[in-house]
């Protein structure tokens, strides 16, 4: 008979994820308190389900049936369930088999599993997610196999199957399909399982941003107040869905609010709700959400505040909100928001606090703080630009900007997307959908708290360790344009909204201030670009002369992009023209007109109309006006019906933006260079990405990674410490060794005698340096004496070594046999827990250690990523040959680099690595010295099943 097991409740099992259709579910293993939740399920599946389950007529469950499918020991027999809103929507069981099909116990290593959908669930893909999350849960009890029977007919599950990607034999056996999957995860399993993530979450940002009905839950009943004003807001932007006002407090007759309907409850609304708004405070926000749930509310926008940004009671008031939540299907916007806004004509949504709703435009726009938000939206609307979408997300408690960059990825209506971020819940995450994203379209972000070491108040996600700058660089690396300041946010997203991307550095300067012209020069040499000698057309100088240069430089191959240099035109009578500005402005956009294709931007000083000249476009409008109070809205949309078509299929070469018609204006030379320097670098990326590095094949003829498994293994032993281990001398050197990493040996040299027999034993010339912690590659201390030629100077440099710094044991002084001359370099590799592993280069000494100089790529890194990291240092010149040296061995230099990121890549127990000095000479390289240290693998979220954070 089947008893409970003794195993402990595995809640690290439970999870929530996000559906095909963008709802949510949770998923969590069935215990023995849900015999009644079961048999509720069953009795709503239909009879060919049931049929297509148990291959014959099962109308219901025996009791003994809900014995065996709630009780389960979590390691042989493992049962998982699908709840919305608390109650089983779908189920899924393995059990342990041995050989011959019968039930067993490990090392029997294959199971056999049978899935039940509810009729109403199925093609939310319910089933491929929980495929996902079995398999994860089998591979954990030590299970590499599954087993399934499926009936022929049952095309729906074997699609389930065959559309996993794991590797799977099929064959036909009495009347049945019999499927067997590895569960290994491959490429495949991966890129499906992250094919799914992306198009669920893009779905349901998606029925956030387009919802066919509104209530804003805490309306007030006068004018004024944050309710109010959403629902001010959402009508005066034209909303082409239908709003309600919900507040229990309305009086029982009151039927309209500001000219729509009014109701004391979601509820009572008789029609649909997709979105709900809620402006209550606190401690109502569970009452309005259970209203919400009950009533089918597909998301929320919580503008409440109250939560972790106020302390631990709050964080928890925060975390039981999503809970409630997810439970009901929802998705939530907040809380502490500042509201959602989409322009699309088809919507037009202002859900938001927003004095003045944007323009329609090509930039999508997050923030993780309403006042930058503000700010932001100001800022862009001052400058004639239009957004597509925008959304403030308060304390992010769920959906955050990984959720809005997988929205925009296939979002047709967004060239751009502009992010402030103040904490980054799952950097491995980003930077995988930011690479993703950037190869369609520009990823700008500005990241505030950058040094103070802690998520901002609210924030309750995990805090990377890592320095901004190794941040920096790995954004760069994943294609991200990463900007200091929001001033920077702005100027950057509109010049990539506006403009083509530059095919190279080369820039043309043209205007009429010889002084402006000269400042452009320099600020586009501090840039990196390339820029001509300025072209001065003098003060003298009319809009068709600058029409004439501004041709000119447009139609010219040596250029890339062209700055336009302006002050103002002052005539004879000595005062300047105001309408010269606009004539100005019309001038330039007419002559990009006519040679469209690279890059123009504009520095003016003071000349009034020439910005708003430069940002008209025919024919642009901010939408239709707002529907007067009173007025009949449209009618309800059937429930579930997005207000906008889903988004076509991201192309799979993209092509380059064109320009809209506008000229970006800056009235600093200084912000219009270095907006166009980064969307230089960013086209210099976007073009290499499209021929991505690799790993040659020619390591592996030199690693052994199943000896340096079993070695990791056993110097970690049965009972590995959470905290690591350092490996000592020999055990580093056969470790790396196995990756064809050979380090230089030392011996122990605690006496001038036992220096001499060490020389010896290695051949002279040899080092003499301490190891002792305070003095390691300190030769300015005089730690380290080197060319030792003979006994005699051994010696000699022994007793200097030992009068001077210390006795032996302090010093712990080692010999060591002279490397080649070359450059001192350094090689780390490092695992942050939130960032993954990190590979950082630099040389040896002041440069790295003093002044910062180093270059971090991710793991696995490629031969072209280590490539451009040797290059990116500062210091990178003493490598290449610098004041007439010899060059040194780059090639061998990316080699070790390569096997290294192979290393930490291939082992996750692997915690650290080090690699100081390592001399790179004119031919070959010296590994001097190499500490590693061992710890059990941190886990990866990046690769499980996929599963929304729970912070």
């Amino acid at each position: 008979m089947e008893t409970p097991s003794d195993h402990a409740y595995p809640d690290h099992w439970e999870a929530d994820v996000v559906l095909r259709d963008g709802g949510t579910a949770r998923i969590r293993p069935i215990t023995t308190a849900d015999a009644e939740r079961l048999v509720s399920f069953y009795e709503q599946v239909s009879d060919e389900s049931k049929y297509y389950r148990f291959f014959a007529p099962y109308p219901r469950l025996s009791d003994r049936d809900v014995h065996r499918f709630t009780h389960h020991d979590y390691v042989d027999r493992v049962g998982l369930a699908v709840t919305v809103g608390g109650e089983f929507v779908a189920t899924v069981r393995y059990d342990r088999i041995d050989e011959r099909g019968l039930p067993a116990t490990a090392p029997a290593d294959e199971a056999e599993v049978a899935f039940l959908v509810q009729d109403a669930h199925q093609g939310r893909g319910v089933a491929s997610a929980l495929l996902e999350h079995i398999a994860a849960v089998a591979r954990e009890r030590g299970i590499r196999r599954f087993a399934a029977e499926v009936l022929p007919a049952n095309n729906k599950m074997i699609k389930v199957f065959r559309d996993a990607g794991y590797t799977q034999k099929r064959s036909f056996e009495d009347g049945s399909v019999r499927l067997t999957l590895d569960l290994e995860p491959t490429a495949e399993s991966l890129a499906v399982q992250r094919g799914r993530e992306q198009r669920a979450e893009a779905r349901s940002v998606q029925r956030l941003l387009t919802p066919g009905s509104v209530a804003v839950v805490g309306t007030g009943r006068v004018p004024g107040g944050v309710g109010r004003t959403v629902l001010r807001n959402l009508l005066e932007a034209g909303f082409t869905g239908r709003a309600y006002a919900v507040n229990h407090a309305f009086a029982e007759d009151l039927r309209e609010v500001d000219g729509v309907p009014a109701f004391r409850s979601v509820a009572a609304i008789g029609d649909p709700v997709d979105l709900a708004v809620l402006a209550v405070p606190a401690g109502r926000v569970p009452e309005a959400v259970a209203d919400c749930g009950r009533h089918g509310v597909r998301g929320l926008v919580v503008l409440s505040a109250g939560y972790a940004e106020s302390g631990a009671e709050g964080l928890e008031r925060q975390r039981e909100l999503v809970r409630q939540a997810r439970s009901y299907g929802m998705r939530v916007i907040g809380p502490n928001a500042f509201g959602i806004i989409n322009t699309a004509e088809t919507v037009r949504l202002n859900a938001s606090l927003a004095p003045e709703p944007p323009e329609r435009g090509r930039i999508g726009l997050f923030t993780q703080s309403g006042a930058i938000g503000i700010a932001l939206l100001s800022g862009l609307h001052r400058r004639g630009a239009g957004l597509s979408s925008f959304v403030s997300a308060g304390n992010r408690a769920d959906v955050s900007g990984n959720d809005i960059l997988q929205y925009w990825y296939e979002d047709p209506d967004t060239d751009v997307a502009l992010l402030y971020l103040e904490s980054i819940g799952n950097p491995r995450k980003f930077t995988r959908l930011a690479r993703r994203t950037a190869a369609l379209k520009p990823v700008v972000v500005v990241k505030g708290a950058r040094h103070s070491g802690s998520a901002p108040p609210g924030h309750a996600v995990p805090v990377t360790r890592i320095p901004d700058a190794t941040v920096s660089a790995l954004l760069r690396q994943a294609g991200v344009i990463r900007v200091d300041t929001v001033t920077e946010l702005v100027d950057a997203g509109l010049l990539l909204a506006s403009q083509p991307l530059p095919a190279g550095p080369r820039v043309a300067i043209l205007g009429n201030s010889e002084s402006l012209g000269l400042l452009t020069y320099d600020a586009c040499l501090t840039e990196g670009l390339r820029p001509s000698p300025p072209r001065d057309l003098t003060t003298a100088a009319t809009p068709e002369d600058f029409r004439a240069a501004l041709t000119t430089a447009l139609s010219d191959p040596v250029f890339d992009a062209v700055v336009v240099t302006a002050i103002p035109h002052v005539g004879e009578t000595g005062t300047s023209d105001p309408a010269n500005g606009g004539a100005l402005g019309t001038t330039l956009r007419e002559a990009v007109a006519s040679a469209p294709g690279k890059p123009v931007v504009v520095v003016h000083v003071e000349i009034g109309g020439l910005a708003d000249a430069l940002a008209a476009v025919e024919g642009s409008a901010r939408g239709p006006a707002a529907p007067t109070p009173g007025t009949t809205p449209p009618p309800p949309r059937p429930a579930g019906e997005a207000a906008a078509p889903a988004a076509p299929p991201a192309p799979a070469v993209p092509p380059a933006p064109a320009s809209s018609g506008r000229i970006p204006a800056y009235p600093a030379a200084e912000r219009a260079v270095r907006a166009l320097a980064e969307a230089v670098r960013y086209a210099q990326w976007r073009r290499q990405s499209a021929e991505p590095g690799k790993v040659p094949e020619s390591l592996d003829d030199t690693i052994d990674q199943n000896a340096a498994a079993a070695l990791i293994e056993r110097l970690l032993g049965d009972t590995p410490d959470r905290h690591g281990v350092p490996l000592g001398a020999a055990d580093t050197r056969e470790l790396l060794g196995l990756y064809g990493i050979p380090v230089r040996p030392t011996l122990p040299a605690p006496g001038p005698d036992d220096a001499v027999a060490a020389a010896n034993r290695l051949g002279y010339p040899v080092a003499l340096k301490t190891t002792a912690p305070h003095l390691r590659h300190r030769s300015d201390l005089g730690g380290v004496r080197l060319d030792l030629a003979d006994e005699a100077q051994l010696r000699l440099a022994h007793r200097e070594l030992t009068e001077s710094l210390g006795g032996p044991a302090e010093l712990r002084p080692v010999v060591q046999a002279m490397a080649p001359r070359g450059v001192d370099t350094v090689v780390r590799a490092a695992i942050d827990a939130a960032a993954g592993a990190v590979l950082s280069f630099g040389l040896a000494g002041a440069p790295s250690e003093l002044l910062g100089d180093l270059a971090h790529r991710l793991v696995p890194a490629t031969d072209r990523d280590v490539a451009e990291q040797i290059r990116s240092i500062r210091s990178a010149p003493l490598l290449f040959g610098w004041r007439g040296s010899t060059p040194v061995d780059t090639p061998a230099l990316e080699e070790l680099l390569l096997r290294v990121s192979r290393l930490v890549d291939d082992h996750p127990e692997i915690v650290s690595v080090t690699l100081e000095p390592v001399v790179v000479a004119t031919r070959g390289l010296t590994v001097l010295g190499a500490n590693v240290r061992l710890a059990p693998p941190p886990a990866r979220d990046d690769l499980g099943p996929r599963r929304l954070p729970s912070y």
